[in-house]
């Protein structure tokens, strides 16, 4: 029996890999997210047919919480809009982190009497409990930052040496329990409060445009608590899906890290959110206007003009509008393109999904360098809603937080049109020269009654 259960896991390892390749292209993403959902939902299966020796199989509660579990994920994906995606990625990342901290307690619990302290089961316990516990309430912080209930700049004092004496304390309590000759139960609720506080101490000092990069390391750590409850249960399907989890979470954040060009030590110790000083010239500077009417001629007698959708697209929701603006340009001769950063919005591939649910054709999304080896020969650059991600200081202010992250470099086109509601600054805090640029002109309001305006405009030109 055991034979036939570890060949069946194995099929289902095979077909999860399978349907995470499916996700490197948006071509094979829907198919390959249904299939590595398939291939979850099958070991499931398989896990309730080989119940745990000595375990209580206890079908109703497992059959329960994974009806009311599904019922309200599914709800939750169903409702969440595009822009609060990191949010809901967050708060679930914090759910599997809880997970596998709970799974570490009852098994502290369900240890057998005279059980080796110093022995792998007890790591494997003390390591579910302690990663768990860090991605549940460093997720949780990382939430309550995004959707505003948390200030970004919140911070506990000293923040680095608390974290390092919170890690040497927990470390400390876990090497006193493993010496002790049986287990002391107020050890493991010390490591249990010491590490819920180690997340948040964690993650507080983080903020603005390094959130994306601990939300996918939160992500990471999920997995890798998962793979720590696998250990303690010797099953195979959570040891390989937690890896797989852990490693893509790892993989997603060195990505991250790279296209902003820093490193994961200074995204943790850094806390580029917690710069809120701008850059820039203290001269006075002057803005040049366009009104829609204007730009819709400009754009018609334009051959080439490329789209830089950020995130202000995205919370007002104007993709659709903006594929409509593209279409009716290319009836008139017009190449339209999109250039995506890739952190544009807040995470990888959220532009992507962004635009792709407006039936934006994926051949017109150009990568960042691809992209800046067109601008140059490009008429018309309309920056919608983005505002780090084309920001010349990241190139030319050493003194700048963003300084060395690769750019958009959209000041190299012909003319450069950008969309904003006024001139606050973006995400990470600091002013924008391009916006005061010789060939840049603003566009200010709503990004969705602007690009409704202008489509207006285009068409009576």
């Amino acid at each position: 029996m055991n034979n036939i259960i570890d060949f069946l896991y194995l099929i289902s390892i095979v077909v999860f890999i399978v349907g995470l390749k499916g996700l490197s292209h948006p071509e094979t993403a829907r198919k390959g997210n249904l299939t590595a959902a398939f291939a979850m939902g099958a070991a499931i299966i398989i896990s309730l047919f080989a119940p745990m020796e000595a375990g209580d199989n206890n079908y109703l509660w497992i059959i329960g919480g994974m009806l009311v579990g599904s019922a309200i994920g599914l709800t939750a994906a169903k409702k969440v809009e595009m822009t609060k995606m990191p949010e809901m990625v967050s708060l679930f990342n914090g759910l599997g982190g809880a997970c596998a901290m709970l799974i570490g307690i009852v098994e502290f619990k369900h240890l057998p009497a005279g059980t080796e302290m110093v022995s792998g089961a007890v790591f494997a316990n003390i390591f579910a409990l302690f990663i768990g516990a860090v991605s549940f309430t460093g997720s949780l912080i990382a939430w309550g930052k995004l959707n505003g209930s948390l200030r970004d700049n919140l911070k506990l004092p000293f923040p680095q040496v608390l974290n390092i004496l919170t890690l040497v304390a927990i470390i400390g309590a876990s090497a006193l329990l493993m010496s002790k000759p049986e287990l002391d139960f107020n050890l493991v609720f010390a490591i249990l409060g010491l590490s819920l506080f180690y997340g948040v101490a964690f993650v507080t000092p983080i903020g603005g445009g390094d959130m994306p990069v601990v939300i996918s390391l939160l992500n990471s750590f999920t997995g890798i608590g998962a793979t720590g409850a696998g250990l303690i249960y010797g099953n195979d399907i959570m040891i390989v899906g937690g890896i797989l989890v852990g490693a893509s979470g790892i993989i997603l954040t060195v990505m991250m890290c790279e296209a902003m060009n820093r490193s994961l030590i200074n995204v943790i110790i850094g806390g580029l959110g917690a710069s809120s000083g701008g850059s820039g010239s203290d001269r006075e500077q002057v803005v040049k206007e366009v009104n829609p009417s204007d730009l819709a001629i400009q754009l018609k007698y334009s051959d080439k003009v490329t789209i830089v959708p950020g995130y202000g697209l995205a919370v007002a929701q104007a993709q659709h509008i903006c594929h409509e603006i593209e279409s009716i340009l290319e009836e008139e001769g017009v190449e339209v393109k999109y250039a995506i950063h890739p952190v544009a919005g807040r995470m990888p591939g959220h532009m992507n999904v962004l635009l792709a649910e407006s039936d934006v054709s994926y051949d017109k999304l150009q990568e960042l360098e691809a992209a800046n080896s067109e601008f140059p020969t490009t008429d018309v650059v309309l920056v919608i809603g983005a505002n780090d991600v084309v920001n010349p200081s990241a190139k030319e202010d050493t003194a700048s937080p963003i300084y060395g992250m690769p750019i958009l470099d959209v000041e190299l086109a012909k003319n450069v049109v950008v969309f904003k509601r006024g001139m606050s600054t973006g995400y990470a805090g600091v002013q924008n020269p391009l916006f005061f640029g010789d060939r840049t002109k603003m566009l200010f309001g709503d990004a969705k009654a602007s690009l409704t305006k202008l489509k207006e405009e285009i068409a009576n030109a």
